[in-house]
């Protein structure tokens, strides 16, 4: 038995008395006429929080969740159903109900075995919450508010806050699958705000990994997160109104990578395109960006980067997906219910927030493959547009591909040079359109800091993504002046 299973049966099994041969009666008693596969999902969390604003610790949290989740498959039927106590009779009583709800179809049959045990190892397996005292905890918030007022008088407030999350999951699946996954998480944020001759604006930075609390000391990372967030806020302090109307548009590498996240991403994952949903559906093999857009999903990233999973929440190891290649669609992201009803494999995508949900296909780490050009020498080819180096929020339609973002750090672009910071820029475009208007891609790629939360059908799970530097030849900009 592997290190994550035998943690899983020391913190999920042990404490309620389970067995393994219960859990497979269990999960036996939800098969039957009618079904074609069920799973069950055992869940243990500690999650904590922390906040200091002005100096001072304004908010903090503990919290330990556990539960399981129970699923039976028929067709493209789902049963479901979950609880919080983990006793055989709860379980049982659960795993009837999920396929009273499925009941239709064929026969399954349960053939467990200890078959998946994890092939990788992308991050530790400890919980970061005792990686550091209380004190400590205190000393790392205080000093990044520290570090934040020394950096500019102009600083008037400041808020910092610290996360950290401790998750063991059991997956077992009547296709065979027994496997389980110890996952820590950290977080770190810092925000400010500036004033000047009675003006205000804000900064934000923050980062995170799948690592314990110490990465922020040992990186000194307080101190760049400070850093970082005045100097955004100062920069927007000098921003001029935005310009309106259709120009070329210059995206940064790295986060604003949240616009292909959402404009394409979504748009990629199997449910959507099973049930046409998406513009993309039905599309593999078809050009649907320039020749030179290649789109990765990879949930077995190294670097213990935040969307990285050593299996998905089905039990699959995840990998790394090409799904766009020189403008070609080659594949969407799937788990293992929309796999087999479009006649493939998972891919490693099904995750799920918690115990109390069904894995929905989900992206883990997406990013844009790097081109061949100079970052200099892209923005040197704009005698007019916008630069958008940081992104505060957006949205998009699916079924259509439209989006609307807005910019929280963004610059002009005159005659090949970068000149004033705008403020009030919103990005508005159609996803697919884009692929196609995308005629520069950098050398430069880079990934976000760790950041990001992606939210569908209700759940949010933490995600990867990143570009290189990249040139949209034209996009609606939304601004103040023309």
């Amino acid at each position: 038995m592997n290190l994550a299973l035998k943690t899983a049966d020391k913190i999920l099994l042990e404490p309620t008395g389970l067995t393994e041969q219960q859990l497979e009666r269990v999960l036996a008693e939800t098969l039957g006429p009618g079904i074609d596969s069920s799973d069950i999902y055992l869940q243990y969390a500690q999650t904590e929080s922390w906040e200091i604003e002005e100096g001072i610790i304004k908010k903090g949290g503990f919290s330990i969740d556990q539960g399981v989740g129970i699923r039976a498959i028929s067709g493209e039927k789902t049963g479901f159903a979950h609880a919080d106590d983990l006793t055989i009779s709860v379980m049982s009583d659960a795993a009837l109900s999920a396929r009273n709800i499925a009941n239709s179809g064929k026969s399954g049959a349960l053939g467990i075995r200890h078959s998946a045990s994890i092939k990788q190892k992308l991050y530790p397996g400890l919980n970061p919450i005792n990686t550091l005292s209380e004190e400590e905890k205190i000393s790392l918030l205080k000093e990044a508010d520290m570090c934040a007022r020394r950096y500019d008088s102009r600083v008037i407030q400041v808020n910092a806050s610290l996360a950290g999350s401790y998750r063991v999951i059991l997956v077992i699946d009547s296709d065979g699958t027994w496997a389980a996954d110890v996952r820590p998480l950290v977080h770190l944020n810092v925000s400010v705000l500036v004033e000047e001759n009675g003006r205000k604006e804000h900064g934000n930075c923050g980062g995170g990994r799948r690592l314990g609390y110490e990465v922020f000391l040992q990186e000194n990372l307080g101190k760049q997160y400070a850093e970082e967030a005045v100097r955004m806020a100062l920069v927007n302090l000098k921003a001029i109104p935005a310009p309106a109307g259709m120009m070329p548009v210059v995206l940064g590498n790295g986060w604003p990578a949240v616009m292909l996240h959402e404009a394409v991403g979504h748009g990629l994952e199997a449910d959507f395109n099973r049930k046409g949903y998406s513009v993309y559906a039905g599309k593999i093999g078809e050009k649907v960006a320039s020749s030179q857009v290649s789109i990765v999903d990879q949930g077995n990233m190294l670097g213990e980067r935040r969307g990285s999973l050593n299996i998905d929440d089905e039990g699959t190891s995840t990998q790394r997906t090409l799904l766009i290649e020189n403008g070609i669609l080659c594949s969407y992201m799937y788990d293992k219910l929309n796999a087999k009803l479009m006649n493939t494999k998972s891919t490693g995508n099904g995750r799920r927030s918690s115990y109390a949900e069904i894995p929905l296909p989900r992206m883990t780490n997406t990013f844009m493959l790097a081109g061949n050009y100079d970052p200099g020498e892209i923005i040197s080819s704009v005698d007019r547009g916008v630069y958008a180096v940081n992104f505060s929020g957006g949205q998009v339609d699916i079924t259509s591909g439209e989006f609307v973002f807005s910019t929280s750090e963004a610059y002009l672009i005159e005659k090949g040079k970068i000149t004033y910071p705008i403020k009030g820029a919103t990005l508005i475009g159609n996803g697919p359109a884009i692929l196609n208007k995308i005629v520069m891609i950098g050398n430069d790629l880079e990934f976000d800091r760790g950041v990001g939360v992606c939210g569908k059908g209700g759940q949010s799970v933490p995600v990867g993504i990143g570009q290189p530097t990249l040139k949209i030849s034209e996009l609606t900009v939304g601004g103040t002046s023309v």
